[in-house]
């Protein structure tokens, strides 16, 4: 009797054992780590055009992998994108349509809509999806989509350090601060010390499938630096450059240390081959306050910034290196956006989905684009923000097919229409000169926001221009 219990206890160990190391050598079963700045315009790494920010880790990303030139966030503030990127669809599905919690402006020409201030637990997320199929998920750094019960333990994350409803860091960049940090230690800078935490889970998980979705609040504000950094880009500005602000560079000095420290990681720990690594930011740079002289940055030659219907606001800098996948220093200019992430990491580490989700997944996988095939099969892009903006923006839609890019702002119907092709900076409105082409864009965007049950802005019936804080018309 001892001997039989002897071998079927030494069967189930031989199966497990098996197991573990068929789990480990499974064909899909890549680690992913995704990279999403904070307010990071298209411009600001230096390999993306920047003459003052020094990004050299970022930069050899880009050159041992793919850098996407028309990469766009799927809102022009912040907690839309990260719900759209978690779930794979637009912002207008999930009623999440602004920073949470927004902007009371009760005098303005239009009313917002009662829109969702959370994540709804309903949805799925990549990390659900992934740790469904036996992955390690944590998050560190930003979340911003939701309170108490709705953080990301309660979204699929195994772990979560630094993420609260906090749009930004509590108490500043410098530790100790207003959040509960494990280890914190005087003086030390957040985002060197959320490196740290990333780098412990990545050790802990180095022989497990693992999700790290590292979300910086870098370089949101407030705007600080570290005092020697500062001082080092204060004698690197110079007067005419498109990048100014040294205690801003400061800043992105520090996000590319850790980027450095994320690839040094996974090379010493001998993984990098099975690691697909994915940066990108959640909206534009921010350039414009309303009653602010001063601009922190400046995301030439897109025009304007975060909370902007323009280029500034939504294009942002995208870098993806999967070895083995992606050609070294190879370049996409095809359109994608922060909801192509949920369907491409699903392909990436070939698996479904589930059945959580109560909508469609809107974003395309971009893994053909990884593999150097043709352009993925969408005709447009679409944004929708009903609501008023810090910067001074009106509530709009817009559209992206091919190279014309149309804005509609709601308060007035009125209609911007650009050649992004040969008009980069969006100077030239044509839509007096192409009626037509504006009409069938429009067609096309209000289509789109009837298929998503978009929430609209309504006429507002306490509208005051007297209190209102921006002009009835542009």
């Amino acid at each position: 009797m001892l001997t039989t219990i002897r071998l079927l206890l030494c069967l189930l160990l031989l199966t497990a054992s098996q197991a573990a190391l068929a789990n480990k050598a499974a064909p899909g079963r890549l680690n992913v780590i995704v990279l999403l700045a904070d307010d990071m315009g298209w411009n600001g790494p230096s390999s993306f055009g920047s003459d003052l920010h020094r990004t050299p880790h970022l930069d050899q990303l880009a050159k041992r992998g793919m850098k996407f030139t028309n990469a766009y966030a799927a809102c022009t503030v912040c907690s839309p994108t990260r719900a759209a990127m978690m779930t794979g669809k637009y912002p207008a599905r999930l009623h999440l349509t602004d920073w949470i919690a927004g902007q009371n402006r009760p005098w303005e020409i239009l009313s917002i809509p009662d829109w969702n201030k959370r994540l709804e637990l309903s949805e799925t997320t990549i990390a659900e999806a992934l740790r469904k199929q036996g992955y390690r998920t944590a998050h560190v750094g930003k979340w911003h989509l939701g309170s108490e019960g709705h953080m990301p333990e309660h979204q699929g994350f195994d772990i979560n350090i630094g993420g609260t409803l906090s749009g930004g860091p509590s108490g500043g960049y410098f530790l100790p601060n207003k959040m509960k940090l494990p280890e914190a230690k005087q003086g030390e800078y957040l985002t060197d010390h959320l490196t740290t935490q990333a780098l412990k889970i990545i050790d802990n998980w180095q022989d497990e499938p693992f999700f790290l979705h590292f979300a910086y609040y870098t370089v949101h504000t407030p705007i600080q630096g570290k005092p020697d950094l500062v001082r080092q880009y204060q004698a690197r500005v110079r007067p005419g450059a498109t990048h100014t602000n040294a205690t801003y560079a400061a800043m992105f000095h520090s996000l590319d240390e850790s980027v450095g420290r994320i690839v040094k990681k996974i090379n010493e720990l001998k993984i990098a081959d099975r690691t697909v690594i994915l940066f990108t930011s959640d909206n534009g740079g921010l350039t414009q306050r309303l009653g602010k002289k001063t601009s922190i940055t400046n995301n030439a030659p897109l025009r304007r910034g975060k909370g902007a219907a323009y280029e500034g606001g939504v294009r942002v800098p995208m870098i993806a290196y999967w070895p083995g996948v992606t050609r070294a220093g190879s370049r996409c200019d095809t359109p994608v956006m922060t909801i192509d992430f949920f369907p491409t990491i699903m392909q990436i580490t070939a698996i479904g989905p589930g059945e959580k989700s109560q909508h469609k997944v809107d974003g395309k996988s971009f893994v053909p684009l990884l593999q150097g095939k043709p352009g993925i099969s969408r005709d447009a892009l679409f944004w929708h923000y009903p609501h008023y903006h810090a910067g001074g923006d009106h509530p709009y839609g817009a559209i992206r097919n091919a190279n014309w890019k149309l804005i509609e702002f709601y308060h007035d119907q009125s209609l911007e229409l650009y050649n992004l092709d040969k008009d980069i900076g969006e100077a030239t409105n044509l839509a007096d000169k192409e009626p037509e082409r504006a009409q069938r864009l429009l067609a096309e965007l209000r289509s789109w926001r009837r298929s998503v049950a978009a929430q609209m802005p309504t006429r507002n019936p306490r509208y005051d221009p007297s209190k209102a804080l921006l002009p009835a018309r542009r």
